[in-house]
């Protein structure tokens, strides 16, 4: 996909992977609408941002938990710039277990609404403007939650809810991969440890000990936790270097999943064939 001209919209966008992704592709030539709900603090540093990579951006502070207001949000992206090409559909509510204990229902609800509902209405609304658009991209922002659940030191991280949703998430982005095409790709970035999601920016972490967080990096292959720059990288790939991927899941997770066991190296032979 040739990026300059194209107009993208970035969910959760005020700060983190999100505002990272808007300003990458706002660096690339593409008009961004920016959404967000939550952290109005950081509102007047993430205009700063774009402002300062002379992106033509449109913030528009919507509450997609109220599935009422997201017709009203893709509307103004259109009305503002006439047209959708890209959805960055990065949503999603986790509860760590080490910060809020056993579930609570409302926690339980919150989740569900955030990582699964909220996703799915926002595409339903964009996709009649992505097919339109004719080579329209949709990139949903999962967890590998989705595949490991609340075991090993992860289980200190991802709670049942939450790694249940992000199960989900990949049975959307094959049904809407389906569904979209071949007007519109839709792929799935799987994230595992990064350092604003789930990682060393955020409150949780700082709730481990030091001892729970060596286990985490210990049982990731690459023994570090991933940067926005890497998400980054990732989505570019999907967006603009993959024009035959759909319905896939690019999982980003420096070997999370496959550490834990090891491979030792083949014996010495008793007897050379």
């Amino acid at each position: 996909m040739e990026l300059k001209g194209k107009v993208a919209l970035v969910l959760g966008a005020i700060k983190g992977i999100g505002k990272g992704i808007g300003l990458a592709l706002a660096r690339e030539g593409v008009k961004v609408a920016l959404n967000y709900y939550d952290w109005e603090e950081s509102l007047g540093q993430m205009k700063q941002d774009f402002e300062e990579v002379g992106a033509d951006y449109l913030v528009v502070r919507t509450n997609l938990l109220d599935t009422d207001k997201i017709s009203s949000l893709v509307d103004k992206v259109i009305t503002r710039f006439g047209r959708l090409d890209i959805l960055i559909n990065n949503i999603e509510r986790g509860g760590w277990p080490v910060v809020h204990g056993a579930y609570v229902r409302e926690q339980w609800d919150l989740e569900m609404a955030t990582t699964l509902r909220a996703k799915w209405w926002v595409y339903s609304s964009a996709l009649p403007h992505l097919k339109a658009s004719g080579d329209g991209v949709v990139v949903n922002i999962s967890s590998i939650a989705g595949f490991i659940g609340r075991t090993g030191p992860a289980g200190r991280v991802f709670n049942d809810g939450y790694a249940a949703a992000n199960r989900a998430v990949s049975s959307f982005t094959e049904t809407w991969a389906r569904e979209a095409a071949p007007e519109v790709r839709v792929n799935e970035v799987m994230l595992g440890f990064f350092e604003t999601r789930h990682g060393p920016q955020t409150r949780g972490w700082g709730l481990l000990t030091e001892v729970q967080r060596n286990e985490i990096i210990d049982h990731t292959l690459l023994q570090r936790i991933g940067t926005i720059e890497d998400v980054i990288k990732a989505v570019l790939f999907v967006i603009r270097d993959a024009p035959f991927m759909t319905g896939s899941i690019l999982r980003l997770d420096g070997g999370y999943l496959l550490g834990g066991e090891y491979s030792e190296p083949m014996p010495t032979p008793v007897e050379p064939v």
